[in-house]
């Protein structure tokens, strides 16, 4: 990975290198983070990380929002929080987003469509869906959101598994980060795939509330809280619903 925020060897020191690329990997795996967490997760004054967050700001590697709120809003305003921007993200990455995005243009032009690149997207999952359903399945069924997230890490994701707010019954599956969210933004069939595919996993309809290749900052999956039968019980009704609700969008 490339240094994010780089300036001129001569104006930047080796450690405000390394504290600013820490502060950037952090919001990676945690998503969109206040100045407050922020300093909290790195053992740094706020007065330290806003100033590192100012140069990463200038640099466009990271950009400031109005936080995201689900469910009942609090009183008062909501906290600005610090997110990746598409330049930031393309610091982590060495990938080839242009490649990928031509073969699948190539294939919906000459193989049948969008039904072709959906097609794709389901064999894509399926090859990597063992290591998952693995992780899955040896765990108990209270566990497997959390299990799922852990697979997902592994895969690049910076997934975490928490407690839907209230009053939502269920928990939310949030990737932070997402390798292929270039291309996604073109071919929103790998959203698609990767929710029927969380549904068929899990054994439960979820729902996808945010991507992050529809410009948010985290890719958020609601899964209600369910009796937890065996995945593939109910494998062809959740797959059917996932590709119902409105996977690879936000449905705002």
């Amino acid at each position: 990975m490339k240094n994010v925020g780089e300036a001129p060897q001569e104006e930047l020191a080796t450690g405000e290198r390394s504290t600013r690329n820490r502060v950037a990997r952090s919001i990676l795996d945690h998503g969109p983070s206040t100045v407050a967490e922020l300093a909290g997760r790195l053992g740094l004054t706020q007065a330290a990380v806003r100033r590192h967050l100012d140069a990463l700001v200038a640099d466009d590697v990271v950009e400031a929002r109005e936080q995201r709120v689900y469910g009942a809003r609090t009183r008062g305003r909501p906290a600005k929080v610090f997110a990746l921007t598409a330049c930031g993200r393309d610091a982590f990455d060495q990938s080839y987003d242009k490649l990928a995005a031509d073969a699948l243009r190539w294939i919906a032009e000459r193989q049948g469509g969008e039904q072709a690149i959906a097609a794709f997207a389901r064999a894509r999952i399926a090859a990597q869906s063992g290591a998952y359903r693995e992780a899955v399945e040896s765990v108990p069924a209270d566990k497997r959101t959390e299990a799922l997230a852990k697979a997902l890490t592994e895969d690049g994701y910076a997934a975490t598994a928490r407690s839907a707010p209230h009053p939502q019954q269920g928990e939310q599956l949030c990737q932070h980060h997402c390798p292929v969210a270039h291309v996604a933004e073109q071919f929103p069939q790998l959203c698609e795939a990767e929710t029927e595919f969380f549904a068929e996993l899990l054994g439960t309809h979820v729902q996808r509330l945010a991507t992050i290749a529809h410009g948010d900052g985290v890719c958020t999956t609601f899964i209600p809280k369910t009796s937890h039968a065996p995945p593939a019980a109910r494998a062809t009704e959740n797959t059917a619903h996932a590709s119902a609700s409105t996977a690879g969008r936000n449905p705002a």
